[in-house]
């Protein structure tokens, strides 16, 4: 007797729930078609509510490690019983992978029987379907991301290039870790009127900072453990005065040396940052250069 198993409470980031699902269409499993199609329509949703998610923002100040893991949980758990109600595109993938022989999901019986199941085409089917976590948040491509990108670049692009000249870091680099620094300008520090303090690179305020300045909150980690604390940050009149005093701070200060010399190569340059202790953020060099990476072309 073939075991039936019931896949549609697990979710296809789960290897395990994946390989159920595989081992259930080599046993000939007409239903592993429609769990593959419902696991297909949960991800396609769980991007959907991922991305609302970024472009709406989150200005939490008290937001953390711990409570992104549990909103991504979250997520993922509402997805499934939404897949469970269907949207239609379960019910189109099926269609279309019944009616296209190219997929080889669902063939044409040779004895005139109408159509047979063919368990080795589902099987490869879920092998594409099977996305690691890291990469559906490396999804780049969607037209919400590349007008943020164009929007961001559009915005500053004018300064970094000016900053670029100064210092000989490249214009890229330098949009890369305003994006990282301000949230691509959704979590730029403000001031407590609401006005903009145009710091894009989350510069603190020195005691002999004779300019402006804003009090905001920040994450700092100490020993790997992320904490709130509020920090004096600078404030500017614009952006290119911003964009100049990062330049300053770049070339003029000793620890960042080393910065400047391995400015050619992203991963060098992030790493060299962290390394000068420009954040303490532990991710922080892989983070910019992931930006640097998968966003901006020159």
């Amino acid at each position: 007797m073939v075991e039936r198993v019931d896949l549609s409470d697990k979710f296809a980031f789960d290897s395990r729930s994946l390989d159920s699902l595989k081992q259930s269409a080599r046993n000939d499993s007409p239903e592993a078609l429609k769990s593959a199609a419902s696991q297909f329509e949960a991800l396609f949703l769980n991007l959907v509510l991922k991305t609302m998610r970024e472009a709406g923002g989150n200005d939490n100040p008290l937001d953390n490690e711990q409570s992104k893991l549990f909103t991504s949980l979250l997520d993922q758990q509402l997805t499934q019983n939404l897949a469970k109600r269907g949207f239609g595109l379960a019910d189109s993938l099926i269609r279309q992978l019944s009616n296209n022989a190219g997929n080889q999901i669902i063939n044409a019986d040779p004895a005139g029987k109408g159509k047979v199941f063919n368990p080795q085409g589902i099987d490869a089917y879920l092998n594409n379907l099977k996305l690691e976590p890291q990469k559906v948040d490396e999804v780049k491509t969607s037209e919400s991301s590349i007008q943020r990108i164009k929007d961001f670049e559009s915005k500053l692009g004018a300064h970094a290039a000016q900053a670029s000249s100064e210092t000989g870091i490249p214009a890229k680099f330098l949009l890369s870790q305003a994006a990282l620094e301000s949230g691509w300008g959704k979590k730029e520090i403000k001031s407590i009127d609401g006005s903009a303090s145009h710091n894009v690179f989350g510069i603190k305020a020195s005691k002999n900072w004779t300019g402006k300045t804003v009090n905001a909150v920040t994450t700092e980690y100490v020993n790997g453990v992320a904490q709130q604390k509020v920090e004096k940050f600078k404030a500017y009149d614009s952006y290119a005065d911003a964009f100049k005093d990062y330049a300053q701070l770049i070339t003029k200060n000793p620890r960042y040396q080393q910065v400047i010399a391995n400015s050619a190569d992203a991963s060098s340059f992030a790493q060299g940052l962290q390394k000068a202790g420009y954040a303490t953020d532990p991710q922080y060099a892989n983070k910019l250069t992931s930006i640097i990476k998968h966003s901006f072309s020159a």
